[in-house]
């Protein structure tokens, strides 16, 4: 168990907050800002209460404050490659801060694996930590304002309204926020690193299920 005490912890928290307000976001991207971060990081803290003992809880809360700090829309086509990006750049930073050298490569790593479509695994506790938490933000209550928002940003359409659940069409989340949950966001919990962050991504999907069991009533014109 790596021994990093508290008031260490909120003085890391701290440069790490003061360095991305004075560096600014070089986006507008709502869904991944400053807040975004400091979410993960919350979330990231109730994965490791219950399943990181073990876990470094510096590189944890690094990599969660620095995991965006390069973003690439999700229609980019080099979206892939944002996490390596995103690394890159928190290494520059990280070191300018004179980050302890011995975290720098497990930081790094866990930003790296923390993207979906990078599709690298993450070989560490604390990159596992850090890709649970992140993928929580996809679900619940979050979730779903986070897929209605870029789907608002890409310019793409709520949901198809002659065949909202695909039934006689492929499934397109480029074209249909709706369908970004079964192409995606419904098979997260299956993707969770940990029994906490499945347990978690779980009862959050539940949430999102629930969510289009209504929509697809109400457009049936039931909204009781």
């Amino acid at each position: 168990m790596t021994d990093t005490c508290p008031n260490v912890l909120k003085e890391w928290e701290q440069c790490f907050i003061d360095c991305l307000q004075n560096l600014g976001q070089d986006h507008d991207d709502a869904s991944h800002d400053f807040f975004h971060f400091q979410r993960v990081w919350k979330t990231a803290c109730q994965i490791l209460d219950q399943d990181g003992a073990a876990a470094d809880r510096l590189v944890v809360l690094a990599a969660c404050y620095f995991h965006d700090v390069v973003v690439l829309p999700k229609n980019h086509p080099e979206r892939s490659k944002a996490s390596k990006l995103a690394a890159a750049k928190a290494r520059e930073l990280l070191q300018h801060m004179a980050f302890p050298e011995a975290q720098l490569e497990s930081v790094c790593h866990a930003i790296e694996s923390h993207s979906y479509s990078a599709g690298i695994v993450p070989e560490t506790l604390e990159a596992k930590v850090v890709q649970d938490a992140d993928r929580m933000e996809a679900l619940g209550a979050i979730g779903l304002a986070r897929v209605f928002y870029t789907s608002g940003v890409l310019r793409q359409k709520m949901f198809d309204p002659e065949d909202p659940m695909a039934e006689h069409r492929e499934l397109s989340d480029r074209q249909f926020a709706l369908d970004h949950f079964e192409q995606k966001l419904l098979r997260l919990p299956e993707t969770m690193q940990t029994n906490a962050g499945r347990e978690m991504a779980e009862r959050n999907a539940r949430y999102l299920a629930d969510f289009r069991a209504k929509l697809l009533q109400e457009l049936q014109g039931d909204y009781s």
